[in-house]
């Protein structure tokens, strides 16, 4: 019987805990605060980064050469961890989005210079468009 007291005494003590996460919005200043989301979200040291696109952070400009917005999809990204005290090492998940699958070999030499051995688990889906002229979009999921 005390037993089954105990674990009904964790059970109650333990669940409202699980609700009580840590959650801070990660926002590098090179951000614009216009956006209607959070560049990231840091939660119980996971750190969850909305999707990127290679826009340049000053100008809003997607550069012309593929491989020149996929550096610079990349380049937002690493902002974002380094914000949230990460890096591309500590990223475990990645979801990229192309308007074109023809691009995957570019993306993925751009791609593979940023993320080193072991690679984090990836995602890579075709979608017929973007926002603007973007061609790819990232986003990723990152834990200490």
């Amino acid at each position: 019987m005390r037993r089954a007291t105990l674990a009904i005494l964790c059970v109650t003590l333990l669940v409202p805990l699980a609700g009580w996460a840590e959650k801070r919005v990660i926002s590098p200043k090179e951000f614009s605060t216009g956006r209607p989301f959070s560049a990231g979200m840091l939660v119980d040291g996971t750190l969850y980064v909305s999707g990127q696109v290679g826009a340049d952070l000053k100008t809003g400009k997607i550069p012309d050469e593929f491989e020149g917005e996929v550096r610079q999809t990349l380049d937002n990204i690493g902002l974002i961890l380094k914000e949230g005290g990460m890096g591309f090492q500590d990223v475990v998940s990645v979801q990229v989005y192309l308007t074109d699958m023809d691009l995957f070999q570019r993306m993925n030499a751009v791609y593979t210079t940023y993320f080193k051995e072991p690679r984090p688990t990836r995602t890579t889906v075709g979608v017929a468009r973007l926002v603007g002229t973007a061609r790819i979009e990232i986003t990723v999921t990152a834990r200490k």
